[in-house]
Protein backbone atom coordinates (compact mmCIF):
# COMPACT_ATOMS: atom_id res chain seq x y z
CA UNK A 1 0.00 0.00 0.00
CA UNK A 2 1.28 3.64 -1.13
CA UNK A 3 0.00 6.34 0.44
CA UNK A 4 2.76 9.18 -0.90
CA UNK A 5 0.37 11.17 -2.88
CA UNK A 6 -2.92 10.82 -0.81
CA UNK A 7 -3.49 11.98 3.03
CA UNK A 8 -3.27 9.57 5.58
CA UNK A 9 -6.43 10.74 7.24
CA UNK A 10 -9.10 13.21 7.46
CA UNK A 11 -12.10 14.68 9.21
CA UNK A 12 -14.11 13.98 5.76
CA UNK A 13 -13.49 11.91 2.69
CA UNK A 14 -15.83 12.82 -0.21
CA UNK A 15 -16.00 10.44 -3.38
CA UNK A 16 -17.41 12.56 -6.26
CA UNK A 17 -17.14 15.93 -7.85
CA UNK A 18 -20.45 16.50 -9.24
CA UNK A 19 -22.71 19.38 -7.60
CA UNK A 20 -23.89 17.43 -4.06
CA UNK A 21 -20.22 16.07 -3.39
CA UNK A 22 -19.02 19.99 -4.04
CA UNK A 23 -21.97 20.91 -1.69
CA UNK A 24 -20.57 19.03 1.04
CA UNK A 25 -17.43 20.22 0.57
CA UNK A 26 -19.17 24.02 0.39
CA UNK A 27 -21.40 23.77 3.87
CA UNK A 28 -18.19 22.33 6.12
CA UNK A 29 -16.01 25.11 4.72
CA UNK A 30 -18.54 27.76 6.00
CA UNK A 31 -19.93 25.73 9.25
CA UNK A 32 -17.09 23.70 9.96
CA UNK A 33 -14.12 25.02 9.03
CA UNK A 34 -11.68 23.24 11.33
CA UNK A 35 -12.59 20.01 9.29
CA UNK A 36 -10.17 18.81 7.03
CA UNK A 37 -11.97 17.88 3.90
CA UNK A 38 -10.12 15.16 0.86
CA UNK A 39 -12.14 14.88 -2.60
CA UNK A 40 -11.98 11.95 -4.76
CA UNK A 41 -12.77 12.25 -8.30
CA UNK A 42 -11.90 9.16 -10.88
CA UNK A 43 -11.57 11.22 -14.16
CA UNK A 44 -9.40 14.50 -14.57
CA UNK A 45 -9.57 17.84 -14.33
CA UNK A 46 -10.93 18.86 -17.55
CA UNK A 47 -11.98 22.91 -17.01
CA UNK A 48 -10.48 25.75 -15.15
CA UNK A 49 -11.53 26.78 -12.86
CA UNK A 50 -11.71 22.72 -11.75
CA UNK A 51 -15.34 21.90 -12.08
CA UNK A 52 -16.89 24.54 -14.58
CA UNK A 53 -18.88 23.79 -16.98
CA UNK A 54 -16.93 22.93 -20.31
CA UNK A 55 -19.96 25.49 -22.90
CA UNK A 56 -17.96 28.16 -20.92
CA UNK A 57 -14.32 26.62 -22.79
CA UNK A 58 -14.65 29.31 -25.52
CA UNK A 59 -12.58 27.79 -28.19
CA UNK A 60 -14.24 24.81 -29.92
CA UNK A 61 -11.52 22.62 -30.28
CA UNK A 62 -10.46 22.96 -26.53
CA UNK A 63 -13.98 22.17 -25.92
CA UNK A 64 -14.19 19.32 -27.70
CA UNK A 65 -11.16 17.77 -25.52
CA UNK A 66 -12.40 18.61 -22.48
CA UNK A 67 -15.85 16.72 -23.64
CA UNK A 68 -13.57 13.52 -25.12
CA UNK A 69 -11.15 13.68 -21.51
CA UNK A 70 -14.65 13.33 -19.75
CA UNK A 71 -15.65 9.90 -21.24
CA UNK A 72 -13.38 7.82 -19.36
CA UNK A 73 -12.96 4.55 -20.48
CA UNK A 74 -15.35 5.24 -22.96
CA UNK A 75 -13.77 7.58 -25.10
CA UNK A 76 -12.80 6.45 -28.98
CA UNK A 77 -16.09 4.53 -28.50
CA UNK A 78 -18.13 4.10 -31.18
CA UNK A 79 -21.19 4.94 -28.80
CA UNK A 80 -19.92 8.07 -28.00
CA UNK A 81 -19.67 11.72 -29.13
CA UNK A 82 -22.83 11.76 -31.27
CA UNK A 83 -23.90 14.77 -32.40
CA UNK A 84 -27.61 16.15 -31.75
CA UNK A 85 -30.06 14.17 -30.27
CA UNK A 86 -30.02 10.19 -29.56
CA UNK A 87 -32.23 8.92 -32.70
CA UNK A 88 -34.48 6.22 -32.89
CA UNK A 89 -32.76 2.48 -32.82
CA UNK A 90 -29.10 4.25 -32.17
CA UNK A 91 -27.00 3.38 -28.78
CA UNK A 92 -24.96 6.81 -28.67
CA UNK A 93 -24.10 9.13 -25.79
CA UNK A 94 -23.76 13.02 -25.77
CA UNK A 95 -20.49 14.77 -25.74
CA UNK A 96 -19.08 14.15 -22.37
CA UNK A 97 -20.46 11.35 -21.16
CA UNK A 98 -20.09 7.58 -22.17
CA UNK A 99 -22.24 4.34 -21.88
CA UNK A 100 -22.44 1.09 -19.87
CA UNK A 101 -20.15 -1.69 -21.80
CA UNK A 102 -23.14 -4.13 -21.40
CA UNK A 103 -26.07 -5.03 -19.11
CA UNK A 104 -27.85 -2.25 -19.79
CA UNK A 105 -30.92 -4.44 -21.08
CA UNK A 106 -31.92 -8.14 -20.16
CA UNK A 107 -34.26 -10.28 -21.81
CA UNK A 108 -37.73 -9.23 -21.28
CA UNK A 109 -36.96 -5.94 -19.98
CA UNK A 110 -36.87 -2.14 -21.55
CA UNK A 111 -33.75 -1.73 -19.75
CA UNK A 112 -31.78 1.60 -20.42
CA UNK A 113 -29.92 1.32 -23.60
CA UNK A 114 -28.40 4.93 -23.18
CA UNK A 115 -27.73 4.97 -19.54
CA UNK A 116 -24.58 7.48 -19.28
CA UNK A 117 -22.03 8.37 -16.65
CA UNK A 118 -18.90 11.19 -17.29
CA UNK A 119 -15.78 10.96 -15.26
CA UNK A 120 -14.26 14.16 -14.85
CA UNK A 121 -13.90 16.87 -12.45
CA UNK A 122 -17.50 18.63 -11.88
CA UNK A 123 -19.49 15.11 -13.33
CA UNK A 124 -22.39 15.52 -14.90
CA UNK A 125 -22.29 19.42 -14.18
CA UNK A 126 -19.71 20.03 -16.39
CA UNK A 127 -22.03 18.74 -19.41
CA UNK A 128 -25.92 19.74 -18.00
CA UNK A 129 -28.40 21.75 -18.96
CA UNK A 130 -28.28 23.75 -16.13
CA UNK A 131 -32.28 23.77 -15.10
CA UNK A 132 -33.49 24.55 -11.77
CA UNK A 133 -36.85 23.69 -11.41
CA UNK A 134 -38.54 23.35 -7.91
CA UNK A 135 -41.09 20.12 -7.58
CA UNK A 136 -44.24 20.51 -7.06
CA UNK A 137 -47.36 18.27 -5.73
CA UNK A 138 -46.13 14.67 -5.40
CA UNK A 139 -42.67 14.97 -6.54
CA UNK A 140 -42.30 16.67 -3.26
CA UNK A 141 -40.52 15.29 -0.19
CA UNK A 142 -43.14 15.01 2.52
CA UNK A 143 -41.31 14.25 5.42
CA UNK A 144 -38.96 17.24 5.14
CA UNK A 145 -40.59 20.11 6.62
CA UNK A 146 -37.84 22.41 5.79
CA UNK A 147 -37.48 21.38 1.69
CA UNK A 148 -37.83 25.01 0.65
CA UNK A 149 -35.42 26.71 2.96
CA UNK A 150 -33.07 23.85 1.48
CA UNK A 151 -34.21 24.80 -2.23
CA UNK A 152 -33.04 28.29 -1.32
CA UNK A 153 -30.10 27.01 0.40
CA UNK A 154 -29.56 25.41 -3.47
CA UNK A 155 -30.69 28.33 -5.22
CA UNK A 156 -28.00 29.85 -3.64
CA UNK A 157 -24.60 27.22 -4.29
CA UNK A 158 -26.17 26.92 -7.79
CA UNK A 159 -26.47 30.57 -8.55
CA UNK A 160 -29.83 29.92 -10.27
CA UNK A 161 -31.48 32.73 -11.87
CA UNK A 162 -34.68 32.96 -14.36
CA UNK A 163 -33.57 36.37 -15.75
CA UNK A 164 -30.63 34.99 -18.20
CA UNK A 165 -32.76 35.33 -21.21
CA UNK A 166 -34.56 38.62 -20.58
CA UNK A 167 -34.63 40.29 -24.04
CA UNK A 168 -33.90 37.52 -25.82
CA UNK A 169 -35.94 37.15 -29.13
CA UNK A 170 -39.47 36.27 -29.28
CA UNK A 171 -38.91 34.74 -25.13
CA UNK A 172 -41.95 36.48 -23.84
CA UNK A 173 -44.12 35.41 -27.02
CA UNK A 174 -43.39 31.49 -26.72
CA UNK A 175 -44.32 32.18 -22.73
CA UNK A 176 -48.06 33.99 -23.71
CA UNK A 177 -48.64 31.41 -26.56
CA UNK A 178 -47.84 28.52 -23.71
CA UNK A 179 -50.15 30.26 -21.53
CA UNK A 180 -52.67 30.21 -23.34
CA UNK A 181 -53.11 26.25 -23.58
CA UNK A 182 -51.64 25.91 -20.24
CA UNK A 183 -52.55 28.24 -17.56
CA UNK A 184 -56.48 28.28 -17.33
CA UNK A 185 -57.27 26.31 -13.65
CA UNK A 186 -53.19 25.77 -12.50
CA UNK A 187 -52.65 27.77 -9.11
CA UNK A 188 -50.46 30.53 -9.82
CA UNK A 189 -46.92 28.62 -8.90
CA UNK A 190 -48.20 25.93 -11.56
CA UNK A 191 -48.28 27.75 -14.56
CA UNK A 192 -45.80 28.89 -17.26
CA UNK A 193 -43.00 30.96 -16.66
CA UNK A 194 -39.29 31.50 -17.09
CA UNK A 195 -37.73 28.46 -16.53
CA UNK A 196 -34.86 28.67 -13.26
CA UNK A 197 -31.14 28.52 -14.69
CA UNK A 198 -28.00 27.86 -12.94
CA UNK A 199 -26.54 30.33 -15.29
CA UNK A 200 -25.40 34.23 -15.67
CA UNK A 201 -24.44 36.63 -18.30
CA UNK A 202 -21.12 38.73 -18.04
CA UNK A 203 -21.19 42.24 -19.04
CA UNK A 204 -20.05 41.60 -22.72
CA UNK A 205 -23.69 39.82 -23.23
CA UNK A 206 -21.74 35.90 -22.99
CA UNK A 207 -23.37 33.19 -20.89
CA UNK A 208 -21.62 31.66 -18.23
CA UNK A 209 -22.95 28.18 -16.94
CA UNK A 210 -22.82 26.80 -13.59
CA UNK A 211 -20.74 23.71 -12.78
CA UNK A 212 -19.46 22.13 -9.45
CA UNK A 213 -16.89 25.15 -9.86
CA UNK A 214 -19.99 27.69 -8.58
CA UNK A 215 -20.95 25.34 -5.98
CA UNK A 216 -17.74 24.84 -4.46
CA UNK A 217 -17.42 28.67 -4.45
CA UNK A 218 -14.37 30.51 -2.64
CA UNK A 219 -15.26 29.13 0.90
CA UNK A 220 -14.34 25.59 -0.53
CA UNK A 221 -11.17 26.80 -3.22
CA UNK A 222 -9.87 28.97 0.09
CA UNK A 223 -10.08 26.84 2.32
CA UNK A 224 -6.34 25.35 3.90
CA UNK A 225 -8.14 22.16 5.29
CA UNK A 226 -9.58 21.02 1.79
CA UNK A 227 -8.13 18.90 -1.31
CA UNK A 228 -8.87 17.65 -4.29
CA UNK A 229 -7.81 14.51 -6.09
CA UNK A 230 -8.29 13.83 -9.13
CA UNK A 231 -7.98 10.57 -11.10
CA UNK A 232 -8.61 8.65 -8.14
CA UNK A 233 -10.96 5.63 -7.95
CA UNK A 234 -12.39 4.68 -4.28
CA UNK A 235 -12.52 1.34 -4.61
CA UNK A 236 -14.09 0.58 -1.18
CA UNK A 237 -15.56 2.30 1.28
CA UNK A 238 -13.88 1.48 4.90
CA UNK A 239 -15.72 0.22 7.87
CA UNK A 240 -14.44 -0.44 11.35
CA UNK A 241 -17.14 -2.09 14.07
CA UNK A 242 -19.84 -0.85 12.33
CA UNK A 243 -18.83 2.93 11.79
CA UNK A 244 -17.53 4.61 8.40
CA UNK A 245 -13.55 4.54 9.25
CA UNK A 246 -12.07 5.67 5.49
CA UNK A 247 -11.71 4.69 2.08
CA UNK A 248 -9.28 2.52 0.06
CA UNK A 249 -8.18 4.93 -3.13
CA UNK A 250 -6.22 3.48 -6.46
CA UNK A 251 -3.84 6.15 -8.11
CA UNK A 252 -5.38 5.79 -11.57
CA UNK A 253 -1.83 7.43 -12.65
CA UNK A 254 0.08 5.12 -10.97
CA UNK A 255 -2.22 1.93 -10.16
CA UNK A 256 -0.74 2.44 -6.41
CA UNK A 257 -3.54 1.57 -3.54
CA UNK A 258 -3.73 3.85 -0.34
CA UNK A 259 -5.71 4.05 2.51
CA UNK A 260 -7.11 7.35 4.09
CA UNK A 261 -8.47 7.08 7.56
CA UNK A 262 -11.92 9.48 7.96
CA UNK A 263 -14.54 10.19 10.71
CA UNK A 264 -17.05 10.92 8.06
CA UNK A 265 -17.58 9.30 4.43
CA UNK A 266 -18.98 11.27 1.48
CA UNK A 267 -20.01 8.88 -1.29
CA UNK A 268 -21.51 10.79 -3.92
CA UNK A 269 -21.13 9.81 -7.25
CA UNK A 270 -24.07 9.26 -9.44
CA UNK A 271 -26.96 6.86 -9.45
CA UNK A 272 -25.19 4.31 -10.44
CA UNK A 273 -22.01 4.41 -8.99
CA UNK A 274 -22.93 5.65 -5.45
CA UNK A 275 -24.93 2.11 -5.10
CA UNK A 276 -21.89 -0.21 -7.01
CA UNK A 277 -19.64 1.76 -4.18
CA UNK A 278 -21.40 0.58 -1.73
CA UNK A 279 -21.77 -3.22 -2.65
CA UNK A 280 -18.57 -3.34 -3.52
CA UNK A 281 -18.12 -2.40 0.53
CA UNK A 282 -19.80 -4.78 1.56
CA UNK A 283 -22.82 -2.30 2.72
CA UNK A 284 -25.99 -3.64 1.01
CA UNK A 285 -29.01 -2.89 2.34
CA UNK A 286 -31.98 -4.19 0.98
CA UNK A 287 -33.08 -1.54 -0.99
CA UNK A 288 -29.68 -0.48 -2.46
CA UNK A 289 -29.83 0.44 -6.13
CA UNK A 290 -33.66 -0.31 -6.07
CA UNK A 291 -36.65 1.93 -6.86
CA UNK A 292 -34.53 3.19 -9.52
CA UNK A 293 -36.08 5.29 -12.20
CA UNK A 294 -35.58 7.66 -15.12
CA UNK A 295 -37.76 10.28 -16.50
CA UNK A 296 -39.39 8.98 -20.14
CA UNK A 297 -38.11 11.88 -22.44
CA UNK A 298 -40.54 13.28 -25.32
CA UNK A 299 -39.46 15.86 -27.88
CA UNK A 300 -40.76 17.86 -30.73
CA UNK A 301 -40.60 21.19 -32.21
CA UNK A 302 -42.01 23.54 -34.22
CA UNK A 303 -41.24 27.05 -35.66
CA UNK A 304 -42.97 30.26 -34.29
CA UNK A 305 -45.48 31.51 -37.20
CA UNK A 306 -46.61 35.26 -37.80
CA UNK A 307 -43.09 36.95 -36.80
CA UNK A 308 -39.92 38.78 -38.78
CA UNK A 309 -36.79 39.54 -38.40
CA UNK A 310 -38.23 43.21 -37.20
CA UNK A 311 -40.40 41.50 -34.95
CA UNK A 312 -37.26 40.15 -32.56
CA UNK A 313 -35.45 42.39 -29.89
CA UNK A 314 -31.18 41.87 -30.46
CA UNK A 315 -29.93 39.74 -27.53
CA UNK A 316 -27.76 41.30 -24.79
CA UNK A 317 -24.73 43.07 -26.04
CA UNK A 318 -25.37 41.53 -29.44
CA UNK A 319 -24.31 38.18 -28.29
CA UNK A 320 -26.42 34.96 -28.99
CA UNK A 321 -25.57 31.39 -28.14
CA UNK A 322 -26.53 28.02 -28.94
CA UNK A 323 -30.36 28.68 -27.11
CA UNK A 324 -32.23 31.94 -27.22
CA UNK A 325 -34.56 31.12 -23.92
CA UNK A 326 -35.92 28.44 -21.90
CA UNK A 327 -39.52 28.40 -20.98
CA UNK A 328 -40.99 25.92 -18.03
CA UNK A 329 -44.13 24.21 -18.14
CA UNK A 330 -44.20 22.58 -14.37
CA UNK A 331 -45.84 19.53 -13.26
CA UNK A 332 -48.86 18.90 -11.71
CA UNK A 333 -49.89 15.80 -10.37
CA UNK A 334 -53.13 15.82 -12.87
CA UNK A 335 -50.40 16.19 -15.78
CA UNK A 336 -47.25 14.21 -14.33
CA UNK A 337 -44.83 15.91 -16.58
CA UNK A 338 -43.08 18.44 -16.66
CA UNK A 339 -41.73 21.20 -19.72
CA UNK A 340 -38.83 22.28 -20.91
CA UNK A 341 -39.44 24.94 -23.42
CA UNK A 342 -35.80 25.96 -25.62
CA UNK A 343 -35.56 28.33 -28.16
CA UNK A 344 -33.12 27.72 -30.24
CA UNK A 345 -30.80 29.50 -33.19
CA UNK A 346 -30.63 26.62 -35.25
CA UNK A 347 -33.04 23.67 -36.43
CA UNK A 348 -32.88 20.49 -34.93
CA UNK A 349 -34.58 19.67 -38.42
CA UNK A 350 -33.40 20.11 -42.26
CA UNK A 351 -34.54 23.27 -43.68
CA UNK A 352 -34.41 24.41 -47.16
CA UNK A 353 -31.33 26.39 -47.68
CA UNK A 354 -32.94 29.58 -49.16
CA UNK A 355 -34.93 29.46 -45.57
CA UNK A 356 -33.38 31.85 -42.97
CA UNK A 357 -33.92 30.58 -38.95
CA UNK A 358 -34.35 33.73 -37.40
CA UNK A 359 -32.19 32.97 -33.83
CA UNK A 360 -35.02 32.20 -31.52
CA UNK A 361 -38.10 31.25 -33.62
CA UNK A 362 -37.24 27.50 -33.96
CA UNK A 363 -38.80 26.33 -30.65
CA UNK A 364 -37.26 22.85 -29.22
CA UNK A 365 -40.29 21.09 -26.88
CA UNK A 366 -39.03 18.40 -24.15
CA UNK A 367 -41.87 16.91 -21.64
CA UNK A 368 -40.28 14.58 -18.86
CA UNK A 369 -42.48 12.01 -17.54
CA UNK A 370 -42.85 10.88 -14.07
CA UNK A 371 -42.20 7.14 -13.19
CA UNK A 372 -44.24 4.53 -11.67
CA UNK A 373 -41.49 3.59 -9.01
CA UNK A 374 -41.42 -0.37 -8.81
CA UNK A 375 -38.62 -1.78 -6.23
CA UNK A 376 -38.12 -4.54 -8.82
CA UNK A 377 -36.30 -1.26 -11.00
CA UNK A 378 -32.87 -1.82 -9.82
CA UNK A 379 -29.23 -1.39 -10.80
CA UNK A 380 -28.08 -4.96 -9.75
CA UNK A 381 -24.31 -5.57 -9.29
CA UNK A 382 -22.43 -8.84 -10.52
CA UNK A 383 -18.96 -9.90 -8.30
CA UNK A 384 -18.31 -12.22 -10.88
CA UNK A 385 -17.94 -9.58 -13.65
CA UNK A 386 -15.90 -6.49 -13.59
CA UNK A 387 -16.47 -3.28 -15.74
CA UNK A 388 -13.83 -0.92 -17.05
CA UNK A 389 -12.69 0.18 -14.04
CA UNK A 390 -12.17 -3.52 -12.16
CA UNK A 391 -15.26 -2.74 -10.07
CA UNK A 392 -18.53 -5.47 -9.67
CA UNK A 393 -20.34 -5.16 -13.50
CA UNK A 394 -23.72 -3.09 -13.31
CA UNK A 395 -27.10 -4.94 -14.63
CA UNK A 396 -29.87 -2.92 -15.18
CA UNK A 397 -33.22 -4.07 -14.17
CA UNK A 398 -35.67 -1.81 -15.37
CA UNK A 399 -39.17 -2.10 -17.05
CA UNK A 400 -42.37 0.49 -18.15
CA UNK A 401 -45.33 -0.23 -16.49
CA UNK A 402 -48.86 -0.09 -18.37
CA UNK A 403 -48.99 3.29 -16.34
CA UNK A 404 -45.96 4.85 -17.93
CA UNK A 405 -46.98 3.86 -20.99
CA UNK A 406 -50.21 5.97 -20.39
CA UNK A 407 -48.58 8.46 -19.29
CA UNK A 408 -46.05 8.62 -21.93
CA UNK A 409 -49.41 8.91 -24.58
CA UNK A 410 -51.03 11.51 -22.95
CA UNK A 411 -47.52 13.18 -23.02
CA UNK A 412 -47.13 12.78 -26.75
CA UNK A 413 -50.44 14.42 -27.26
CA UNK A 414 -49.55 17.18 -24.88
CA UNK A 415 -46.37 18.29 -26.84
CA UNK A 416 -48.12 18.28 -30.08
CA UNK A 417 -50.80 20.45 -28.46
CA UNK A 418 -48.57 22.46 -27.64
CA UNK A 419 -45.95 22.70 -30.30
CA UNK A 420 -49.13 23.67 -32.51
CA UNK A 421 -50.16 26.52 -29.65
CA UNK A 422 -46.48 28.18 -30.13
CA UNK A 423 -46.25 27.68 -33.78
CA UNK A 424 -45.96 25.09 -36.78
CA UNK A 425 -44.57 21.66 -36.11
CA UNK A 426 -41.14 21.03 -38.34
CA UNK A 427 -42.48 16.87 -37.99
CA UNK A 428 -45.90 15.11 -37.86
CA UNK A 429 -44.98 13.32 -34.57
CA UNK A 430 -43.14 13.42 -31.69
CA UNK A 431 -40.49 11.25 -30.40
CA UNK A 432 -39.69 9.22 -27.41
CA UNK A 433 -36.52 9.17 -26.60
CA UNK A 434 -34.59 5.73 -25.13
CA UNK A 435 -34.38 5.36 -21.67
CA UNK A 436 -31.70 6.50 -20.19
CA UNK A 437 -31.79 9.17 -22.55
CA UNK A 438 -33.23 12.18 -19.86
CA UNK A 439 -29.55 11.67 -17.69
CA UNK A 440 -32.08 11.90 -14.64
CA UNK A 441 -31.62 8.67 -12.65
CA UNK A 442 -32.88 8.44 -9.13
CA UNK A 443 -33.84 6.29 -6.45
CA UNK A 444 -30.85 3.85 -5.71
CA UNK A 445 -29.88 5.45 -2.76
CA UNK A 446 -33.25 6.57 -1.70
CA UNK A 447 -34.17 8.63 1.93
CA UNK A 448 -36.57 7.36 3.97
CA UNK A 449 -38.12 8.89 7.30
CA UNK A 450 -37.66 5.75 8.82
CA UNK A 451 -35.75 2.31 8.48
CA UNK A 452 -38.40 0.35 7.56
CA UNK A 453 -36.56 -1.39 4.65
CA UNK A 454 -37.44 0.67 1.51
CA UNK A 455 -34.67 3.62 2.19
CA UNK A 456 -30.77 3.08 2.06
CA UNK A 457 -30.37 6.99 4.62
CA UNK A 458 -31.95 8.82 6.54
CA UNK A 459 -33.64 12.07 5.85
CA UNK A 460 -30.27 13.30 6.83
CA UNK A 461 -28.51 11.13 4.10
CA UNK A 462 -26.83 9.14 6.84
CA UNK A 463 -26.66 5.21 5.64
CA UNK A 464 -28.85 3.49 8.03
CA UNK A 465 -26.63 0.56 9.13
CA UNK A 466 -23.62 2.62 8.88
CA UNK A 467 -22.99 5.98 10.83
CA UNK A 468 -21.10 8.26 9.54
CA UNK A 469 -21.05 7.37 6.02
CA UNK A 470 -23.61 9.56 3.73
CA UNK A 471 -24.83 9.19 0.34
CA UNK A 472 -25.47 11.91 -2.30
CA UNK A 473 -26.68 12.51 -4.96
CA UNK A 474 -29.77 11.81 -7.28
CA UNK A 475 -29.90 9.06 -6.22
CA UNK A 476 -31.29 10.03 -2.58
CA UNK A 477 -34.42 11.52 -4.27
CA UNK A 478 -37.08 9.07 -2.98
CA UNK A 479 -40.05 10.30 -5.09
CA UNK A 480 -40.92 10.03 -8.63
CA UNK A 481 -40.02 13.78 -10.15
CA UNK A 482 -40.20 14.62 -13.66
CA UNK A 483 -38.67 18.09 -12.94
CA UNK A 484 -34.75 18.43 -13.48
CA UNK A 485 -33.77 16.73 -10.09
CA UNK A 486 -29.35 18.41 -9.34
CA UNK A 487 -31.51 22.02 -7.63
CA UNK A 488 -33.16 19.20 -5.51
CA UNK A 489 -30.57 16.67 -4.82
CA UNK A 490 -28.31 19.53 -4.22
CA UNK A 491 -30.68 21.00 -1.79
CA UNK A 492 -30.29 17.34 0.26
CA UNK A 493 -26.97 17.63 0.37
CA UNK A 494 -27.21 20.68 1.75
CA UNK A 495 -29.29 18.96 4.94
CA UNK A 496 -26.49 16.14 5.06
CA UNK A 497 -23.79 18.62 5.29
CA UNK A 498 -24.99 20.33 7.80
CA UNK A 499 -26.05 17.43 9.96
CA UNK A 500 -22.24 16.72 8.92
CA UNK A 501 -21.11 19.94 10.46
CA UNK A 502 -23.10 19.84 13.84
CA UNK A 503 -21.48 16.56 14.82
CA UNK A 504 -18.26 17.57 13.69
CA UNK A 505 -18.34 21.12 15.50
CA UNK A 506 -19.89 19.17 18.29
CA UNK A 507 -17.56 16.28 18.76
CA UNK A 508 -14.34 19.95 18.88
CA UNK A 509 -16.36 21.66 22.08
CA UNK A 510 -16.49 17.61 23.43
CA UNK A 511 -12.78 17.57 23.00
CA UNK A 512 -12.27 20.73 24.11
CA UNK A 513 -13.90 19.81 27.18
CA UNK A 514 -12.07 16.91 27.96
CA UNK A 515 -8.71 18.83 28.10
CA UNK A 516 -10.06 21.50 29.82
CA UNK A 517 -10.57 18.55 32.65
CA UNK A 518 -7.55 17.25 32.13
CA UNK A 519 -5.61 20.47 33.45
Amino acid sequence: MSSNRYPAAVDVAIVGSGPTASAYARILSEEAPGATIAMFEVGPTVSDPPGAHVKNIADQQARSLAQRASEGPGAGAATVNSPGAVKAGERRARPGTYLLQDGYVLPGEDGMPVAAMSSNVGGMAAHWTAACPRPGGKERIAFLPDLEQLLDDADRLLGVTTRAFDGAPFSDLVRERLAAAVDEGRDPAFRVQRMPLAVHRRQDGGLVWSGSDVVMGDATRNNPQFELFDESLVTRVLVEDGVAAGIEVQDRRTGDTSRVAARYVVVGADALRTPQLLWASGIRPAALGRYLNDQAQVVFASRLRDVTADDAPQAADGALSEQSGVAWVPYTDGAPFHGQIMQLDASPVPLAEDDPVLPGSIVGLGLFCAKDLQPEDRVAFDDGARDWYGMPAMRIHYRLTDRDHEVLERAKQEIVRLGKAVGDPLDERPFVLPPGASLHYQGTTRMGAFDDGTSVCSADSQVWEVPGLFVAGNGVIPTATACNPTLTAVALAVRGARKMARDISSALVMSESDIRMSK
